[in-house]
């Protein structure tokens, strides 16, 4: 065997994606909240791109504002020469004129100059306008109430010092879990007896066992209240003894061991969960998310529509204010090229992104007409390629589309991938999906007689009465990803 060296010419086709097919890409899946801070971090850095004012936009420009011409999208990997983008770029995008500013500005700056520096021009004897505390946004926190009242109160100065480190340590529920008496006694060079007193002055203030260290001394301190304490041994025994056969509604074996009746039981229990397992509750400072949908689905007479949310994304346009430096220096001129190409392709990706959405919502519409008509329990199974099938897209496009992205119906806010389910079988042969039995569970546990409720194996044969074939570990899968107890910890014995 001869071993020699040659060359040789051989064509191949490969798949090589383009830096304007990356962005598409990396646009399609990102939120609506990363999609506007991109889209204004490329308007600090390109100094082609504007944000177009939308005084005069008609509504229904706004919900066209996807329907793109056929001219204005490129396909991946095709160029265009500088003088065909600046053409293109001139010919497709209106630049708006500035609004001319008829405001007398020298006339207020004389007015103003007047007054004096720091002078604020606002009457003083106004007594309509709002008090500096009524201006405040931010609420007022634990740790800021609980000093406010130390401060108030006969606090050596030795004192309020621990108080402020303790109030410091903590936890968000109002607990001090984190660091022990004798540990926060070392770090201050103080005695742990002198901690100590301190610690229960503090548990005394309002909220009331705010600085408890467990759920029993949480209790405790508040069934001694000094206004209003509870003097029911059989209270204060459970609490200090049997919190923990509370949780597990083990109520017989509290009786046998306290030797009281099971009914006086179930009183002192009543007492006990009137009591506040979370005295920080009210300065929580835990704040509900809020979500903003990206499409909307409007039922106008019979029919449902399908209209983009534009809100709050900025509207993109490319500058005139460059066309001079075109016939200036070469270097200036090839900038201006690479400013302009870079500034079109994010327009044509963010407009090719709000159709996609457009057209993989109106898809989902089709195949889930009868949930978006009558609720949940009508949901129908559905997984990405029937989707990509009926658009004509890959399965990775829709996947990506449908990430955290989310769409406003008659029957509330969803997520796009909330309309994806895999499919539970039924006796006629028909399939339903996951969420609506999930519905189901759900309402039937709603609906459950409190003092009887419902097992898994109960709620299997309830929706097998109702043609649903599920296994009881399914039903408690089920169960728990709709955050309900079991039966045992449901039951409510008064």
């Amino acid at each position: 065997m001869v071993l020699n060296m040659r060359q040789d010419l051989r064509m191949s086709q490969q798949l090589v994606m383009t830096p304007q097919l990356q962005q598409a890409i990396k646009l399609l899946q990102l939120s609506r909240i990363e999609l506007t801070d991109l889209v204004r971090d490329e308007l600090l850095e390109n100094p082609l791109l504007e944000e177009a004012a939308e005084i005069g936009t008609s509504n229904e420009e706004q919900v066209s504002s996807v329907e793109m011409q056929d001219s204005v999208e490129l396909e991946p990997g095709s160029e265009r020469s500088s003088a065909e983008v600046e053409r293109h770029a001139n010919s497709e995008v209106q630049v708006e004129e500035a609004p001319k500013d008829n405001f007398d500005w020298e006339g207020y700056l004389e007015n103003a100059s007047q007054l004096g520096p720091g002078v604020s021009s606002i009457r003083r004897d106004n007594n309509e306008l709002p008090s500096i505390e009524a201006t405040l946004s931010a609420p007022e926190t634990l740790e800021e109430h609980l000093m406010w009242q130390v401060r108030l109160s006969d606090y050596s100065e030795r004192d309020e010092e621990i108080a402020e480190f303790i109030i410091g340590c903590y936890a968000p529920t109002g607990y001090l879990t984190d660091v022990t008496v004798p540990q926060i006694a070392a770090k201050l060079g103080r005695s742990t007896l002198e901690v100590e007193q301190v610690l229960r002055r503090l548990q005394h203030l309002d909220p009331i066992a705010a600085g408890a260290r467990n759920l029993a001394e949480c209790l405790w301190i508040q069934a001694r209240h000094p206004e209003h304490p509870i003097e029911d041994p059989l209270v204060l025994g459970i609490i200090s003894k049997h919190l923990h056969r509370i949780e597990n509604r083990k109520y017989n074996n509290i009786a046998r061991d306290m030797g009281e009746p099971l009914e006086e039981v179930y009183e002192a229990t009543k007492v006990i969960m009137g009591l506040d397992p979370r005295p920080a509750r009210a300065y929580s400072t835990g704040t509900s998310p809020y979500i903003t949908p990206d499409v909307y689905i409007l039922k106008v007479g019979e029919e449902f529509v399908v209209t983009l949310n534009d809100d709050g994304l900025p509207k993109l346009k490319i500058s005139n204010m460059y066309r001079s430096a075109m016939s200036g220096s070469p270097k200036a001129k090839e900038y201006i090229h690479e400013r302009l190409r870079s500034a079109q392709w994010l327009i044509r990706s963010i407009q090719q992104r709000q159709r996609t959405i457009v057209k993989v919502t109106k898809s989902i519409l089709k195949f889930q007409r009868e949930f978006f008509e009558k609720g949940a329990q009508h949901l129908r199974p559905l997984i990405l390629k029937d989707v990509a099938e009926d658009i004509e897209m890959h399965e990775s496009t829709v996947s990506r589309v449908t990430t955290n992205k989310y769409v406003h119906t008659p029957q509330g806010i969803f997520e796009l991938k909330y309309f994806f389910n895999a499919g539970i079988s039924r006796k006629d042969g028909d399939e339903l999906a996951s969420e609506a039995v999930k519905t189901k569970i759900k309402q039937l546990i709603d609906n459950e007689d409190q003092t009887k409720p419902l097992s898994d194996q109960k709620l299997v044969e309830c929706l097998r009465e109702e043609g649903i074939n599920i296994a009881r570990r399914t039903v408690a899968k089920y169960r728990e990803q709709l955050n309900v107890l079991s039966s045992s910890k449901r039951r409510k014995l008064f």
